[in-house]
């Protein structure tokens, strides 16, 4: 007997390999994007609380009613929109659930998905398993990673069903302008391709940018899924809730997947996030992580490593390593956790294509001091 391999991405991914390596080496773990400081103690209350009411069973299959209405006057009221309703809200169990179901209820056996990299690892492998044919799109550092897009025309064929796209982008930090989105639109118009937009980084703009969500193109909205994670939004990572939003009959689609693969989620989760969401700042928020890049980056100025484009969004900073070693970004990345006890993520990791950049992905998301001890570490590199 023998089980036939789904994909063809790596059995171990990079993210837990260089976890594992910092817990090996006892290095300060600028890697995976898993912040290390405490959720808010409110958010800790109301799930507490939520356990205490009895929200202990199973939710409703698109989750809670409560939750819904408040992430719809959520986004409406971040957005200064009346278009998101809570019918078009689906609860789930993250974001990455939330790519794989999308595809899963759009895409049939031998379609194309168009996707771009550096692109998260989940994106490929959902992409086959649901029995996809993937065509990639690669961004050059030496382009700000900015999409050629009449390469994208030029890509589409009668067999593109969907476009698989990332903003704010990780790991390039880039955040899509409206002409990105006019673009797209432009691209796709009256075709039958869908949009599924990754959007879980949607409360972390800096430098007074602001996200521009999917859901909000009028020549899009219709053929569009947009996915968000709260994981990322209030640094829960391990809550596993978040939402997608989309039109009426994406909708009804998605939920005739979602109902069979895992039909709900978890249910005093769902209630603290709607309880918290009335009383969250995302500017706050934002300016929180805003002063943590900040201080990386000024960690790092005498160093010899290089900062590419300065991340406009995501908690995520690029840095060229090129004057410092010719090793490979994978050598350099498991070196400089050995040896200098500072784990990062080889941009490599976000391509399928071979690499011969130089260049780290390092996580900003952690505690004041651990990002001046790390970057202290790399500076004597």
């Amino acid at each position: 007997m023998s089980l036939s391999v789904k994909h063809s991405a790596s059995p171990l991914n990079i993210f837990t390999m260089m976890t594992n390596l910092a817990r090996a080496h006892d290095a300060y773990n600028l890697s995976q994007g898993l912040p290390d400081y405490p959720v808010a103690a409110a958010l800790g209350a109301y799930l507490t609380e939520a356990v205490e009411q009895g929200f202990n069973q199973y939710a409703p299959m698109q989750g809670l009613t409560s939750l819904r209405e408040a992430i719809a006057i959520d986004l409406n009221k971040r957005y200064q929109t009346k278009t998101v309703a809570a019918d078009g809200v689906v609860v789930t169990p993250g974001a990455t659930y939330g790519i794989y179901a999308s595809l899963t209820a759009i895409i049939d056996k031998g379609d194309e998905v168009i996707y771009f990299e550096p692109a998260f690892d989940c994106y490929r492998p959902a992409i086959e398993i649901t029995g996809g044919v993937p065509v990639r799109i690669t961004l050059e550092a030496s382009a700000d990673f900015r999409i050629d897009w009449n390469q994208v025309k030029d890509r589409i064929t009668l067999k593109t069903k969907a476009i698989l796209i990332n903003t704010p982008h990780n790991p390039t930090g880039y955040v899509w302008a409206q002409f990105d989105w006019d673009q797209l639109a432009d691209v796709i118009g009256d075709k039958d391709i869908y949009v599924i937009a990754d959007e879980v980084y949607d409360h972390i703009v800096f430098d007074d940018r602001q996200h521009l969500p999917g859901f909000l193109q009028p020549r899009l909205r219709h053929k569009l899924i947009s996915i968000y994670s709260f994981g990322k939004a209030f640094h829960i990572t391990g809550w596993k809730v978040g939402y997608c939003v989309a039109a009426p009959d994406i909708v009804a689609a998605f939920k005739s997947i979602h109902q069979y693969l895992t039909f709900s989620v978890n249910t005093p989760a769902q209630h603290a996030i709607a309880q918290y969401l009335q009383h969250y700042d995302v500017a706050e928020a934002a300016a929180t992580l805003q002063h943590k890049r900040d201080l990386l980056i000024g960690g790092l100025q005498s160093s010899r490593f290089q900062p590419l484009t300065t991340s406009a969004g995501t908690y995520f900073q690029l840095y060229d390593y090129s004057a410092i070693s010719d090793r490979d970004d994978v050598s350099f990345a498991k070196w400089m956790t050995a040896e200098h006890q500072v784990a990062t993520i080889p941009l490599s990791a976000f391509y399928q294509s071979e690499r011969s950049d130089k260049i780290v992905r390092l996580c900003f998301a952690k505690k004041d001091d651990v990002l001046l001890a790390a970057a202290a570490q790399l500076s004597k590199v």
